[in-house]
């Protein structure tokens, strides 16, 4: 299988080990001619993914940012061969699909929005690897959820990743739930190590310091254009996050005992609630 891929950061780099790893022909399009070159030479890579190479491809992955890989379907799509599977890899998707679902049928490809589940702290194809996905979940939102033929065509397309299920959703109950898995950890994250006290925390800190500022270190043009494109739900998860911590806040100030008993409780409970 010939597969085109748009974007070598950690995603789209891991994406194409995994397929050139498996035996496949992968060609390449990425903004630094310097990191697909080298991604050549790591042979992960076999050759650039352009309008000579694109209409041979059977599968097509887009890697970039969402607005990026809108962009550029829009400007190839009367290049790719009908009957082409095209999946993004985007973190957010009612924008992408609402925009891609047209251009497919209108150009006879199919498009399938697509989240891997997968990830790591560190960005670029330096940190990439063919083993990213094994086991890991991957979110499918297709055109029609009733074509049980497509969702095994991507299976199978998707084979040399290796995931370890696959789910399917709607866009917007996908942009819904990431908000809160996904998106507003980084946040908070980003803004808990913001405090005057993280300068002096060596020797203070172990695993629950290391466990909530893992994802402070992130991507901050692709996380802000995430969080941009999900505002709705970002906000929603914000406000909630806000109105809890107040509750704390206040317990904490009226030194109410009681109360803030009761709050950790809830949070417990909770948590053995929801995982277990």
């Amino acid at each position: 299988m010939k597969v085109g891929i748009l974007g070598l950061g950690l995603i789209g780099g891991s994406m194409a080990r995994a397929f050139s790893k498996a035996g496949h022909t992968v060609y390449a399009a990425e903004q630094d001619e310097a990191i697909r070159s080298f991604a050549e030479l790591a042979g992960a890579v076999h050759g650039k993914l352009d309008a000579t190479t694109i209409g041979s491809c059977q599968l097509l992955l887009l890697a970039i940012f969402p607005d990026g890989c809108i962009n550029w379907l829009a400007e190839n799509a009367e290049k790719i061969t009908p009957g082409t599977l095209v999946i993004d890899l985007c973190g957010v998707k009612e924008e992408i699909c609402n925009r891609c679902f047209p251009l497919a049928e209108q150009y006879g490809f199919t498009f399938v929005g697509g989240h891997p589940m997968a990830g790591s702290h560190n960005s670029g194809f330096k940190y990439s690897r063919s083993n990213l996905f094994q086991g890991a979940p991957m979110v499918l939102v297709p055109p029609r959820f009733d074509d049980i033929q497509l969702l095994q065509q991507v299976e199978d397309s998707l084979a040399p990743c290796h995931f370890g299920s696959f789910s399917v959703c709607t866009a917007t109950e996908h942009d819904k739930m990431i908000a809160f898995t996904s998106q507003l950890p980084h946040i908070v994250s980003n803004a808990f190590i913001k405090s005057p006290t993280a300068q002096k925390h060596k020797g203070f800190s172990a695993g629950s310091y290391k466990d909530l500022t893992r994802v402070a270190w992130l991507n901050p043009q692709m996380w802000a254009q995430l969080c941009l494109e999900n505002q709705e739900n970002m906000l929603f998860e914000l406000d909630t996050l806000v109105q809890n911590l107040v509750l704390y806040r206040d317990a904490l100030a009226n030194r109410d005992a009681n109360t803030l008993v009761t709050l950790l409780d809830e949070g417990r409970r909770r948590k053995e609630e929801v995982d277990g």
